[in-house]
Parts: structure tokens; sequence; C-alpha cells
């Protein structure tokens, strides 16, 4: 009899916790969704009512407005919001929770904490996954969909940012500077180029200014000074007009300030290495990017224990308090993700550092508050 009893007894412990995991990814996954797609729909109407009279103006399609804007800007702002509504959807259930008691419950029928953590790491790994995915391969496609939409129906003319100080090399061996570029007349101030040969430089030209000419595609250099070396003598040459097909297309210039977030990561990682040959000082901001793609989803996993730590226990305030607490936590932490970043840009700290200087922090706050947590 006792040894039936004990099987039976087993069985029912064995079964409580699935029941249980089934019930906490349905309530994860159920308020996560929700509140996304109800804060998108906010989001899309806010977007559309301050829109409106320019698509109007432009007469921009209905088909190119819902397909090829508002379906590309949904996956974006879904993967932005993500992060903060992980830790609010967990915050919210599971103060409910502990508040109808719920949590003492589980704890005392022999569930540890441990175990209870399990569901709400699964369902982080789901959305994880789904970020990473998103962020990857489908948003940059998605992206450069809703770019092309703007450009057409939206702004009133592409509007790109002048350089300054451009290094760049433009193949092995080859070196360009330019004090000054401008995008509207396609002109760059104070140009010189160097070209070295078994790590000795073969030639240098130096010009007032150098500027594209569409008709023949190539640059032309102007008031230009040029020395060419040689193991024996050096030949100076001057002139007024030099016309040259230097492997730089004006179209480099051209790029919006978030031109970065239509690169696939196999792209950006090739885009990279083009930045890094040519010594082009923008390369950090195209390594933060490739580091957020997959610090951002772990993050998930950071804020979801921290969510879980503080929500399941009751504290004065109930759950307004949670959440409350749990809108500082995730706003700092995302103030930290922005400031850490600038110091990456600013070559304070190496890009790698700066982008997972925050998840290695609140990774360390989310252990500390696990052990804290009630068993």
């Amino acid at each position: 009899m006792e040894n039936k009893h004990g099987k039976e007894r087993n069985t029912t412990i064995m079964r409580f916790p699935l029941k249980l995991d089934i019930y906490i990814i349905k309530k994860f996954l159920g308020t996560f969704f929700f509140s996304l797609l109800l804060i998108l729909s906010i989001a899309i109407i806010f977007d559309f009512s301050e829109k409106f009279d320019d698509f109007v103006e432009h007469n921009a399609p209905l088909k190119a407005i819902v397909v090829d804007y508002y379906l590309n800007f949904i996956p974006y702002f879904a993967v932005l919001f993500s992060s903060m509504f992980v830790f609010i959807s967990v915050l919210f259930f599971t103060s409910k929770m502990a508040y109808d008691t719920e949590i003492i419950a589980i704890l005392s029928s022999g569930v540890s904490f441990r175990r209870l953590l399990w569901p709400y790491m699964f369902s982080a790994l789901v959305i994880a996954l789904f970020s990473y995915y998103l962020t990857n391969y489908v948003i940059p496609n998605a992206t450069k969909s809703r770019l092309k939409f703007e450009d057409m129906y939206y702004h009133n003319s592409q509007v790109y940012f002048d350089d300054i100080n451009i290094h760049k090399q433009i193949r092995p061996g080859i070196y360009i500077y330019m004090e000054s570029y401008s995008n509207l007349s396609e002109i760059g101030r104070r140009f010189s180029m160097e070209e070295y040969e078994n790590g000795k430089i073969k030639s240098k030209i130096f010009a007032d200014y150098i500027r594209w000419d569409s008709t023949i595609n190539k640059w032309s250099i102007r008031n230009y000074y040029q020395r060419i070396l040689t193991d024996s003598n050096e030949l100076i040459i001057k002139g007024d007009v030099l016309d040259t097909a230097i492997a730089l297309d004006p179209s480099e210039f051209k790029q919006r300030d978030n031109i970065i977030e239509t690169f696939t990561t196999p792209s950006l990682k090739k885009e990279i290495q083009r930045k890094k040959l040519a010594g082009d000082s923008s390369v950090e901001a195209l390594q933060i990017e490739l580091y957020k793609r997959t610090a951002m989803p772990f993050s998930t996993f950071i804020l979801t224990v921290i969510a879980l730590c503080v929500s399941s226990r009751k504290i004065r305030g109930g759950i307004g308090m949670h959440i409350g607490l749990g809108l500082l936590i995730v706003f700092s932490y995302i103030l930290f993700m922005q400031f850490s970043s600038q110091f990456a840009i600013g070559g304070t700290l190496p890009p790698l550092l700066a982008v997972w200087l925050p998840n290695i922090v609140y990774s360390g706050i989310a252990l500390l508050l696990y052990y804290k947590a009630p068993k």
C-alpha cells in the first residue's frame, strides 16, 4: 500500500510542475504579445496621425502606406519595445500571482524557486530567438523598404549629412584625405591622395578641391600639385585640372544616419571589413550595431530573472509598486546601454565591451536578487 501511495504521490508531483510550466508559459507569452500588440497599435495610430498630411501631399498610395511602410514598421518597433515589455509582462502577471498567494502555494508544495524559474526562461528563450531572427535578418530588409517609402512619400527631399575630415583607403596602398565633403555639390575640399608601394611612398597629390563629373563618371581634381618619387629622383607636376578614375563613388557619402539598420548581419560584417580596410572612423558605429544584435536579445534572460525576483514577493504598495520599480530598472538599463555605446564611439571603450557592459552589470544584479529571492 505504501509503495502504491508513494508512486501516486510522485506521479502527482511530476504532473504538477508540468501543469505549472504550461500555466506560466501561457501567462508570460500571452501577456507579452498582448501588451506588445497594444503598444504597437497606439504607436501606429500616433505615427499615422502625425504623417497623414505628408502622405496626402505626396499622393502616397494606400497600398504603399500599408504594405511598404506599416508592415515594415511593425517588426522594427516590436523589437525596439521587446525588452521593456518582457520585463513589464513578467512583473505584471507574477505580481498578481504573488498577491493571490499563488507563489507561496507553489513554493510550499515542494517546487523550488529554481524549478519555478524554468518556464520563465523557456518563454524568454522563445522571445529572444524571435527577437534575434527579426533583428539580424528580417528588420534590415524591412527598414530598407521603409526608408525608401519615406524618401518617396514623406521627406520633402533626401537629406544627407556632409562629412568632415575624411580618411579612406580606397585600394591597398592608396589613401585619400578630404577636409570636408558636400553631398549637395559633390565637392571635396583640401584633397590629398598618397600611394605606397612596399611600405614606401610612391606619389602624393595635393589639390584645392575635387569634384565628381557625372558626364564622364570620373573625379576632376582642381589646382593640383603632384610629387612622384623614385629611388633616384623626384618629379613635381602642377596643373589646373586632372580627370582621374579614383575607386570611390559619391554614393558612399550619401548615406542617411540610420543606413546601418538596413544591413543584414552577413552584409554588416562585410561592411565592417571594408571600412576597416579603408581606415574609416565610422567602423565603430557598425561594430556597435553588430554587437547590439546579440546583446539585446540576450538581455531578455537577464530582465526576466530580475523581474521574477522583484515581483515574486509581496511588498507595500502592491502591484503598482512592483511596476514602478520595474520601470525604473528597465529604463536605467536602456539609459546605461545608450551611454556605454557613446563611450565606444568616443574611443573610450572597445565596442564589444561597451555594448555588453550593461548586460554584465545587470547580470550581477540578477544573481544578487536571485539569491535573495524567497525560496
